[in-house]
């Protein structure tokens, strides 16, 4: 991928936070995406969340794998350690990350065509071995890299670029999450930032699998055929010298919600989503009450957003292995191999 670094030039009066770091200190590449994607707030939100809660950025691991959404890590935290695994391979990265370094703060993130097609299979089991995983989920409905074919995550009657309708089911990742047994999940919308920073902050304090969903609008792919305005169109009737593509500018889409409101937010392509935050006497440690309440907010067409579910006594998979404080990575090797006597024994029980 294309990484164009910042300045590091800071401005002497930008605030600091308790261990003496600006903002600027936790941010990454400039970014490549398309201008207004809701990628690049989430960003953004990452960035202030972490900023806030003074993390050290040397202590943190950032992992993705293919996608617009695999870009994200690229553009915070450059000091921090990074992966960028293979399609939908990232939670199996996370999982050794997390056995060979229990100390390390770490963050995934993913799109809805890397978790919930090619990777579905590996975010199940991220999410049954309770890894110590903030994963966000940067959800767009489009595979953005591939010019906007229905993801997973698309909803039934949605059109494509093309104007095409999609007659297939969605996954909802959050019903997804509760059904797997997730011990955080959350939801929100790249444009409350207001909303977004606290979740983030909650699910990198949670001590176990913290699952965010974020709805985050594509700004490319929301021309339909039939546009004479569109970029199919366009191509259709001109000569190219180069094959080359232009995205006009767009502005970041921003709401703000009070718990218990509804709120419809307009977005580029003129449709509509409806957003409902969880209402101040909501009970995040009822998993059957949180599904039901998704489920009830989709009757409505509404997107329930905030912290949907959170388990009381989570523990995660360094727990339930009962693996040691110290790092696995800094141990001797004679002691994680403990040679072939012992290998021999071991297999001797399943003979």
């Amino acid at each position: 991928m294309t990484y164009i670094a910042k300045p590091k030039v800071h401005h002497p009066s930008l605030q600091r936070n308790e261990i003496g770091l600006t903002r600027r200190d936790y941010e990454g590449a400039i970014t490549t995406l398309c201008a207004g994607c809701g990628h690049d707030s989430i960003t953004a939100a990452i960035i202030q969340a972490f900023w806030d809660l003074s993390i050290p950025p040397h202590t943190v691991a950032k992992l993705s794998g293919i996608g617009c959404s695999s870009k994200t890590p690229a553009y915070f935290l450059r000091e921090a350690h990074g992966f960028n695994s293979v399609h939908g391979r990232m939670p199996a990265i996370a999982t050794g990350a997390a056995a060979a370094n229990a100390g390390l703060m770490m963050i995934g993130v993913s799109g809805d065509g890397d978790s919930l097609s090619i990777g579905l299979g590996q975010l199940s089991h991220a999410v049954r071995r309770n890894i110590n995983l903030l994963y966000v989920l940067e959800n767009n409905g489009v595979y953005g890299l591939t010019k906007g074919q229905f993801s997973a995550s698309a909803d039934p009657g949605s059109t494509s670029k093309k104007g095409e309708v999609n007659s297939m089911e969605a996954i909802d990742s959050v019903l997804l999450a509760l059904t797997l047994g997730a011990t955080f999940v959350a939801r929100s919308f790249s444009g409350d930032k207001a909303q977004l920073v606290p979740l983030l902050k909650a699910g990198l304090t949670h001590k176990g699998f913290a699952f965010i969903d974020v709805i985050s609008p594509c700004v490319t792919f929301n021309d339909h055929e039939g546009s004479t305005k569109s970029y199919a169109y366009t191509r259709e009737h001109q000569v190219e010298v180069v094959h080359a593509d232009f995205v006009p500018l767009r502005e970041e889409i921003t709401a703000e919600q009070e718990a218990g409101s509804m709120k419809r937010v307009q977005l580029h392509d003129g449709s509509w989503v409806q957003l409902r935050a969880v209402a101040h006497d909501y009970d995040p440690t009822d998993r059957d009450r949180a599904y039901a309440a998704i489920r009830e907010r989709q009757r409505e067409r509404e997107v329930l957003t905030g912290l949907l579910y959170i388990s009381p006594d989570s523990r995660d998979m360094a727990a339930q292995n009962e693996l040691p404080d110290d790092a696995l990575a800094t141990w001797p090797f004679e002691q994680l191999c403990p040679g072939n006597a012992e290998l021999q024994k071991l297999q001797a029980r399943f003979r």
